[in-house]
């Protein structure tokens, strides 16, 4: 019921930056947060950012100062520029909404379909 459709994945050498979005389609009556996660293979997913409307970003320590969330409440949408881009920072990226659907409004979970990105030179 509630879609979402990443974008901005692909190849970058270390140092490098990369701009993630994530819009969020469908039965929407309201968002209460929109993150990035990632994952790499045999890893579990992990979060890397989530923003809402009531509390300051959360990152976790090893983007801190690197990569910045933000929000378009207008357009559902989230972003995630990442910038001094390390090796350890490939993995494939997925975008996650939580909030309330405009038909029942029962709180709704999604999760977009992930899109990879990879630092090597």
């Amino acid at each position: 019921q509630v879609q979402l459709v990443e974008s901005g994945g692909g190849l970058v050498q270390p140092g490098g930056s990369l701009r993630l979005s994530c819009a969020a389609s469908g039965s929407i009556f309201s968002i209460i947060s929109m993150g990035w996660y990632r994952q790499t293979p045999g890893k579990a997913r992990d979060m890397v950012s989530i923003i809402t409307d009531s509390e300051n970003p959360n990152y976790v320590d090893s983007v801190k100062g690197r990569f910045t969330i933000s929000r378009d409440n207008a357009k559902n949408t989230v972003y995630l520029q990442m910038n001094s881009l390390k090796p350890e920072d490939t993995a494939v990226y997925y975008c996650n909404a939580r909030g309330r659907l405009r038909t029942t409004f029962n709180v709704f979970e999604s999760w977009g379909q992930g899109t990879l990105v990879t630092i090597s030179s």
